[in-house]
């Protein structure tokens, strides 16, 4: 009797608790569909968010999300097999799946993988876009009802004053014939005009020249916000060209950031101390080697304006909301695609699996929507995480094509953690593994056998081992030392156990040698 009675004490219990759950959960959203607004930014690393990593850089509406919100402190793009890493980065974001079940590099969303706005389109949501698109047309025309304007269909001119832009097209056609660019007229006014054969790459556009990507997007998504009418509640994917370079700003906010006063990161260096496997490309030649001080405080205060600049124009949205009275019904994303070096480690792209370089991204849960408030969390997660958990979130079930964690219970503080563990990689040179206070790097450049007879050029491997905890700029390399030659070890063999159970070979993604085949 006594046994039965305790077992029907544990099943109450079991029930009672998970009723609490689910009740807590469905009390993190208001009672009817939230809104969703997906604001994406790109190369903006996690210390580009001055609530986030404390740095110089000015971002009070950004910081506001943050205040209201949950921070994710520990969020990774878990890597790329491009130079251009924003393109893995948006197809692991709108599909939920992991770098390597994506296919092939990320350029293609095959109809397999069911994208964010396929999936809120039909759950009954209006799905719409704005901005940066860096996949094929064809998952372009199907994630979404509607849309803006588009960046990024093939012509580029290498300049936020005069970007190349088409009109929506539900068909997916984007062509040359339909590109346009605004600028200003003689009397300042705003028009468009199409391309031609005298448009040159720049950068050399200025505010004289037309208006910047991130005005134009934000302008367009205040304006579908204003606009709306429906009933059904609305998904919206806002993607911002900055601050990905060239790092332009208007003058009011150059001058917000002499590049004397800019104080240098802890990572500062002129130059990386070793070939990393893919270090001559074009983020690199942005400025010349060695990265002097000078050089390195102008990036920086670039960096910082175009930053400014656009937390600008995210403020114009988030006022649109309020004023329209949308606010308190739309959950709100603020996430980032990938780091960037900006004079860290001697680098200035995003071609690398360090943190703040490469691999740490802002994100933040806000909104009116969102019921749980100002809380940071040391959750380890990825990318690919974000679309789940909004899933999750909005009471929108997932598709079986994504396979993301959901982290709305690290949201409701019904968990602490939903990874152990975080994996990475960049191309076929460069391999990481996290865990808890250690992060394990491992670099293969592979022998060069294309050379002549007696120009042979060998290969090297390079191990990097840091205590991010207390090093978060990985400023001091541990792998040397004897006291973590076993910790080094150890986590080298679970850096080959999770290739293998993440499908980390080059047969997922059709490179030139696996990185494998050199690794030891």
């Amino acid at each position: 009797m006594r046994r039965r009675t305790t077992f029907l004490s544990i099943a109450v219990l079991w029930a009672v608790s998970h009723l609490v759950m689910a009740k807590g959960m469905k009390n993190h959203m208001k009672g009817k569909k939230p809104n969703v607004l997906v604001i994406y930014t790109d190369d903006h690393r996690y210390s580009g968010v001055h609530a986030l990593g404390g740095m110089a850089v000015q971002t009070p509406h950004m910081d506001q999300l943050a205040h209201e919100g949950v921070i994710f402190d520990k969020a990774y793009l878990m890597g790329a097999f491009s130079g251009a890493t924003c393109i893995p980065s948006r197809a692991m974001l709108l599909t939920g799946r992991q770098l390597f079940t994506l296919q092939g590099q990320g350029h293609q969303i095959p109809e397999s993988h069911t994208t964010m706005g396929q999936t809120f389109g039909a759950a009954g949501y209006e799905t719409y876009m704005v901005g940066k698109w860096h996949q094929d047309n064809a998952s372009l025309a199907r994630s979404f009802d509607g849309g803006a304007t588009v960046m990024g269909r093939g012509v580029y001119l290498t300049d936020h004053f005069r970007m190349p832009l088409w009109d929506w097209q539900a068909d997916g056609d984007y062509t040359r014939d339909n590109a346009y660019l605004l600028t200003y007229d003689e009397d300042d006014n705003e028009i468009r005009r199409p391309l031609n054969k005298d448009d040159k790459k720049g950068p050399t556009g200025t505010e004289i020249d037309g208006p910047h990507t991130s005005e134009i997007f934000a302008r367009e998504a205040v304006q579908y916000i204003e606009d709306y009418q429906s009933r059904k509640p609305w998904m919206m994917y806002l993607a911002f060209h900055a601050p990905h370079d060239p790092r332009q700003a208007t003058q009011e906010y150059r001058d917000m950031y002499p590049p004397e006063t800019v104080a240098l990161t802890p990572s500062y260096m002129p130059q990386h101390p070793f070939d990393n496997g893919h270090i001559f490309l074009r983020d690199e030649a942005l400025a010349s080697w060695p990265r002097t001080e000078q050089i390195a405080r102008q990036q920086l205060a670039d960096y910082y304006a175009i930053i400014s600049h656009l937390d600008t124009q995210i403020g114009k949205v988030i006022q649109a909301l309020k004023e329209s009275g949308q606010y308190e019904n739309t959950l709100i994303v603020l996430a980032g695609d990938s780091g960037l070096g900006v004079g860290n480690h001697g680098l200035l792209g995003k071609q690398n699996i360090y943190d703040e370089d490469g691999v740490h991204i802002p994100l933040i849960f806000s909104g009116g929507a969102l019921q749980q408030k100002a809380q940071r969390s040391d959750a380890l997660c990825y990318t690919h995480d974000i679309f789940p958990t909004i899933c999750e979130l909005a009471g929108v079930a997932p598709p079986e094509s994504a396979n993301g964690q959901s982290m709305a219970a690290v949201i409701a503080g019904a968990k602490k953690q939903i990874r152990d563990y975080t994996y990475h990689a960049y191309r076929q040179h460069q391999r990481a593994y996290r865990e808890g206070d250690y992060k394990l790097i491992e670099y293969v450049r592979a022998p060069d056998w294309t050379k002549k007879e007696g120009e042979f050029e060998a290969g090297s491997r390079v191990t990097q081992l840091f205590n991010v905890s207390a090093d978060p700029w990985e400023t001091q390399d541990l792998s040397p030392f004897p006291e973590h030659r076993e910790r080094v070890s150890q986590m080298r063999e679970k850096l080959k156990q999770k290739a293998i159970e993440l499908g980390d070979n080059k047969e997922s993604v059709n490179i030139k040698y696996d990185y494998w085949d050199y690794f030891d």
